[in-house]
């Protein structure tokens, strides 16, 4: 007979047997007796007989159908069986990770162990990409996909936690196409949905008497540990993951330093801070508080864990009115104190190493100097300074005896 046309395809009625009508070379369409219309190829392949099935009618239409039988044949001339092929794609695509996978193993082996910022990609990830594709196949989410969960995030008035999504989920397919795990990332062309407000907020003197008294207030609803972070965090200008992540075993009290490993710090580099008298006056008080963990500042809700950054940036955002520095953030005190360095005669160079900010000028690479020397000055005015302002002249000693677990 002539080529199938979709009229022809279209008018095959069931009938009580299965039945198919052939184009030519093997070719076919076959008709159950429930009227279910697939396309069949008939070959044979090293001397046997063999059957292959295309695809469905009318899903797969008639030019799509001759472009799959084209396909086969082109595998038979190359001695390849199209039928084994199309079986060890099905077995890959049974096999396939699906998205809620793909989030625990991006987890487990990548974001964990290396990312200090583990813990956020967790939650966006779980609150928004697995109740939305969970079920599905990693390699089949779509850019189309990708937009049209950010545009949820956006459109509930969460701009800039879309942006952070997005982080995740261009981060999570970007490990997944280094591990063979999905052909490309969906993420590919897609633009933050959010437009990011670059802060500059910086509290006043008067500000951070207000703010240090504030936390000192017995009937303040936050806990001691986020307190005594918020104060440490101001004194030494660190980030605050880097606070609430510090353990004793970090701290050489003898000498006032405090050293951060690489795999804590954001730039990946180790990082020594200067501890001045008022941080260290602040240590004696934290030790008090932290009942033989081995974190300077333990959870009070996770057994052997610390308190997390964001719990830190809730008790900041929920107490705005009590703390009297309007919509600072945590972030906002570690620009106060590198401001006030700045504004005490420190050179931006020590701040930026205080800061512990990665270099990009062919000079770092070649200037090894430690700069502990200038650190601790700087860090030394700062602290006067800050105690100048609270009101307060703590003992200067420089011994502190954290509690240890054990003791």
């Amino acid at each position: 007979m002539a080529g199938f046309t979709d009229r022809y395809v279209a008018s095959l009625r069931a009938q009580s047997k299965r039945y198919t009508r052939w184009e030519g070379g093997g070719f076919g369409i076959r008709v159950t007796p429930r009227g279910i219309k697939s396309w069949v190829l008939a070959y044979h392949f090293q001397g046997r007989s063999r059957f292959l099935t295309l695809g469905s009618y009318p899903q797969m239409g008639v030019a799509d159908a001759h472009i799959a039988v084209a396909a086969a044949r082109k595998l038979l001339a190359q001695d390849v069986d199209p039928g084994a092929v199309k079986v060890a794609a099905r077995k890959t695509d049974r096999d396939a990770v699906t998205v809620a996978e793909l989030v625990e193993e991006y987890l487990a082996k990548w974001a964990r162990p290396r990312k200090r910022s583990a813990g956020e990609d967790e939650r966006q990830l779980r609150k928004d990409v697995i109740p939305r594709w969970g079920r599905r196949k990693a390699k089949d989410i779509t850019r189309r996909d990708v937009i049209e969960l950010l545009d949820t995030v956006v459109a509930r008035g969460s701009p800039i936690s879309a942006n952070r999504t997005f982080a995740a989920i261009r981060k999570m397919f970007s490990w997944a196409v280094s591990r063979d795990l999905v052909p490309a990332s969906p993420c590919t062309a897609v633009s933050a949905p959010g437009k990011e407000h670059r802060r500059d907020r910086v509290l006043s003197a008067d500000e951070i008497g207000v703010f240090w008294n504030a936390l000192d207030d017995p009937l303040l609803p936050i806990l001691p540990p986020i307190r005594l972070a918020l104060k440490l965090q101001l004194c030494t200008a660190q980030r605050k993951g880097e606070i609430v992540g510090a353990e004793w075993g970090e701290l050489d009290l003898h000498d006032g330093i405090w050293n951060i490993p690489a795999e804590k710090s954001k730039n990946g580099l180790p990082h020594r801070v200067a501890l001045a008298p008022l941080a260290l006056a602040l240590l004696n008080e934290v030790a008090r508080n932290a009942s033989g963990s081995r974190w300077l500042f333990p959870s009070p809700r996770r057994q052997g864990e610390p308190i997390t950054p964001r719990a830190v940036s809730h008790a900041m955002r929920n107490n705005r009115e009590r703390l009297g520095i309007g919509d600072a953030t945590p972030h906002d005190l570690r620009r106060t104190a590198a401001s006030q360095m700045t504004a005490l005669g420190v050179s931006r160079l020590v701040v930026g190493k205080i800061l512990n900010h990665s270099e990009r000028e062919v000079t770092a690479v070649y200037d090894r100097h430690s700069y502990d020397a200038e650190k601790r000055e700087a860090l030394a005015k700062w602290g006067a300074r800050l105690e100048e302002i609270i009101g307060t002249c703590p003992e200067r000693s420089t011994r502190v005896v954290p509690l240890r677990a054990g003791a």
